[in-house]
């Protein structure tokens, strides 16, 4: 099939999501780069985008790349659902919002790992300008940032009473998002006035006059072109056709870590086995691509209460109070408060974050609230377990194989530390403050209350676990020859190609990936800006 011929453009940025909507924000700031934003989803117009509480609603619709793991062992064969966002904005269009940056020590061990670009205390200014935190009065977050920061603005009376429950566990509560944030907090949120505010509403929208700028949807990219191995363009389908668009400087892959790994290897780079097996002409001999796959597993009980939940959000009066004052339930992410915790005395940083919500969030809300209810449980912050993105054929528009593995490290140590955070969730419901405002019930494990602590957790574990929807590592950059992307996210072993997404990280934070995500897309700019401005300096040097 010949390809249709769609420009020529400096930069051609693959994905309109946390990272590439930043990415094409900053490069396009200089009118003298001329800049192409392909999105393989729609327009964010969709009304359950904005409105907080509603998020669920977008999962397994045409808005959601509706992913689904291959039969996990480690989970009793189930397989697992992972919602990605297929539209402007990416998952920042569809996520729970939460604004969780994580430990300074981790963003330390990228630098080791990556170079010392990647440290907290280089990353902090790029932080700072991501943020526009509503009441900032720390000197370490940012107030005239892109994205809005606030906390929840009509959080549940159960989730003070939660906070007050942890602090009788004998944890602490503490301000979110310092550097070492150990201790519960109330959630903070990509929010602005009680809408979500994603990356469409901080970095596209306040540009969408600019003429070097050119934002294409419904562009599912098929592959990276080459002239020899330097990128000189991408390939895209845009209903059922081809077309091509050049790039005369660099192509920058941003679609997240399932999508630019398969692209990647669609592209011919990645394992030469793998793509030799399905079809594909090796161009670059990277067998990590698509290895290292973590991501952050989630486990919870679901207690049945008598009232003041999120199950009556959608009441008319409550829908008023959103529509007119931007109040009210429905401004909540559901994920209300946090806390980070160690699942032991033997661990020098927590490897648990206990995440609360005021409802009962079964079955990952996609048949709605059943019944009043909270719930609580553990997240698997720091897993061993790593899996794979790998192609199911030469096809495109084929989905990939994802594995993550789940609970599968060799010593057992993630089942082991996921048991030890539902006992700590449970100890947490055992405290005065929860006994008083639940009746013991179970709603999920069903019944659980006439099972004792070890099977109820053991129940949870095996039958209630889902992703929180944090795929990292899976291009990961790092000093080593062995990494795809180095220090400058360049993909090895061939030119004028980066990649900017959680897909880089070397190692999954203890946190949640949207901020950081954000803050890679900034940080590709500067080194895509810098590497232009060194050229150019070189030229001139030279004449």
């Amino acid at each position: 099939m010949t390809a249709r011929e769609d420009g020529s453009f400096d930069y051609v940025v693959v994905g309109a999501g946390s990272a590439g909507a930043a990415l094409a924000n900053r490069l396009s700031a200089d009118p003298s780069n001329s800049v192409v934003l392909l999105e393989a989803g729609g327009n964010d117009k969709n009304p359950n985008v904005h409105i907080p509480a509603a998020f669920s609603g977008l999962f397994k619709t045409d808005l959601d790349w509706n992913y689904e793991t291959t039969p996990q062992p480690g989970l009793r064969g189930r397989t697992v659902y992972g919602p990605r966002g297929k539209v402007l904005g990416g998952s920042s269009s569809l996520n729970a919002m939460m604004w969780v940056r994580g430990f300074a020590a981790d963003y330390d061990r990228w630098a080791d790992l990556a170079g010392p670009g990647w440290s907290y205390e280089s990353l902090l200014p790029i932080f700072k300008r991501v943020e526009r935190v509503q009441s900032a009065i720390d000197p370490e977050h940012g107030n005239d940032g892109a994205i809005s920061v606030e906390h929840q603005r009509s959080p549940r009376d159960l989730t003070g009473t939660f906070l007050h429950a942890v602090t009788e566990a004998g944890y602490a509560v503490v301000p979110p998002n310092s550097r070492q944030p150990e201790g519960f907090s109330q959630t903070m949120l990509s929010q602005k006035k009680g809408s979500r505010h994603s990356t469409v509403d901080g970095y596209l929208t306040p540009v969408k006059a600019r003429k070097n700028l050119v934002v294409r949807t419904g562009t599912e990219a098929t592959r990276v072109l080459f002239e020899g191995t330097r990128a000189v363009g991408v390939e895209y389908s845009v209903a059922g056709e081809l077309h091509r668009v050049a790039a005369r400087r660099e192509v920058i892959l941003c679609g997240g870590a399932v999508n630019t790994p398969q692209l990647l290897m669609l592209s011919g780079i990645g394992d030469p086995a793998q793509l030799t097996a399905v079809g594909i002409p090796v161009l670059v001999d990277s067998p990590e691509v698509g290895a290292n796959l973590r991501d952050h597993l989630v486990s919870f009980f679901a207690v049945e209460t008598p009232g003041g939940t999120l199950l009556t959000a959608t009441a008319l009066g409550e829908v008023g109070t959103y529509l007119l004052r931007r109040r009210g339930m429905l401004t909540s992410n559901v994920a209300e408060a946090y806390g980070f915790v160690r699942s032991s005395d033997d661990v020098s940083l927590p490897d648990l974050e206990i995440i609360f919500a005021p409802a009962a969030y079964v079955d990952e809300g996609l048949a709605g609230i059943p019944r009043h209810g909270i719930s609580l449980g553990p997240i698997l912050i720091q897993p061993k377990s790593t899996g794979t993105v790998t192609l199911a054929s030469a096809n495109p528009l084929d989905k990939p194989i994802i594995d993550p593995r789940y609970l599968s490290d060799p010593g057992g140590e993630d089942r082991a530390v996921m048991m030890r955070g539902l006992a700590i969730a449970e100890r947490i419901l055992m405290r005065p403050a929860m006994k008083a405002v639940s009746n013991g019930k179970h709603l999920r494990p069903m019944k659980g209350e006439q099972l004792d602590s070890t099977a109820r957790a053991a129940a949870a574990l095996n039958s209630l676990s889902h992703t929180l929807y944090h795929p990292t590592s899976t291009v990961r950059m790092g000093s080593d020859a062995s990494a795809p992307v180095d220090g400058e996210l360049r993909v090895r072993g061939v030119q004028g190609l980066r990649v900017a997404d959680a897909s880089v990280m070397p190692q999954i934070i203890r946190g949640h990936t949207n901020a950081p995500a954000i803050v890679i897309g900034e940080k590709a700019a500067d080194l895509i800006i810098a590497a232009a401005r060194a050229g150019l300096r070189e030229k001139v040097a030279a004449s």
